[in-house]
């Protein structure tokens, strides 16, 4: 594995058009976490989006949290039957942990209908942090690692653990001895690193960004491979000498057993929405990327996601 990751190959979208053909009558989203995270920021944006550009009847959001997102999982296998609706909304995280054996599922026991965006990665420090780059960050958990406290969205070896754990070694530091705290989203981990409990805040960019803008927190990196055009001023690590590339795709699925133009419905109403002006806006409001990958082309994708992420794990150590 080289020293310049990509994870996430920021090339592949979706060429399909939208068809005028039949559209979902109504939307209810199943989050698999608390409110204030990606997967409630990405499942919300989309449901206002669907509501401004008229393309869909009523959406519901429903957040249950627990066993790493496990649960959710289980509640849409289990009562698939009445999830005619229903998309669950998930991330690289639904590979992480099956993986790592946390939950007994994976992509393969759901149906993927599409991803929508991707989500850079990044650390933030408290804004009267002493730390005030990545590189301070490194050279500090050199020389006293445990000086260095992590607040993450989620559970240990998750993502928000793995990328700053690859970043340090990639800073030529022993990652192992990370000190990793584990949040039920980001949003309570960006609160524990706010009332102190954690030195710094690793997670995806659009849930740190807003606590950035209002001076509560700073960005002291960003895992993008270039400088960000609607958000030039936030520093990457390559930038600072630290050849990573990192972003979070986030997409949504459904309950397997369900009738065939279901699914179209579903495929035809989040390509309408990722195509709009509304969803555009927030996508640029939120500093995601642009990722529309659909039906086959989604499920070859994940495929692809869990051999990389799997490498990418195995290289530091967190997974054999």
């Amino acid at each position: 594995m080289r020293a310049g990751l990509l994870v996430l190959s920021l090339l592949i979208t979706s060429t399909v058009q939208v068809r005028a053909a039949e559209l979902m009558d109504g939307v209810h989203f199943m989050i698999p976490a608390g409110p204030g995270g990606g997967w409630d920021g990405t499942a919300r944006g989309v449901g206002l989006a669907l509501n401004e550009a008229n393309l869909t009847g009523d959406t519901t959001f429903e957040n249950i949290a627990g066993g790493g997102g496990g649960r959710a999982i289980a509640k849409l296998i289990e009562t698939a039957d009445r999830q005619q609706n229903t998309l669950l909304i998930s991330s690289t995280p639904i590979i992480v942990r099956s993986l790592q054996g946390i939950f007994p599922q994976s992509f393969r026991d759901l149906v993927p209908i599409a991803s929508m965006i991707a989500d850079y990665g990044c650390f933030a420090v408290r804004a009267d942090s002493k730390v005030q780059s990545f590189s301070d960050l490194a050279e500090r958990f050199k020389k006293d690692p445990r000086s260095v406290i992590v607040a993450g969205g989620s559970v240990r070896g998750n993502t928000d653990h793995f990328v700053l754990a690859k970043a340090l070694q990639l800073a030529g530091a022993d990652p192992k001895p990370l000190i990793y705290l584990g949040y039920d989203g980001g949003g309570k981990a960006a609160t524990g690193l706010l009332s102190g409990e954690a030195l710094v805040l690793s997670t995806g960019l659009s849930e740190a960004l807003q606590l950035h803008r209002a001076g509560l927190l700073r960005i002291i990196g960003v895992t993008a491979g270039s400088n960000i055009p609607d958000l030039p001023d936030l520093p990457t690590l390559r930038d600072q000498g630290i050849d990573l590339v990192f972003a979070n795709w986030r997409g949504f699925f459904a309950a397997k057993g369900l009738p065939t133009n279901q699914y179209t419905r579903m495929q035809n109403t989040l390509r309408a929405v990722s195509n709009s002006p509304e969803f555009d806006a927030i996508r640029r409001r939120n500093g995601w990327i642009d990722l529309h990958i659909e039906g086959a082309a989604f499920y070859s994708f994940l495929e692809q996601q869990e051999t990389q992420i799997k490498s990418l794990m195995q290289s530091i150590g967190y997974l054999r």
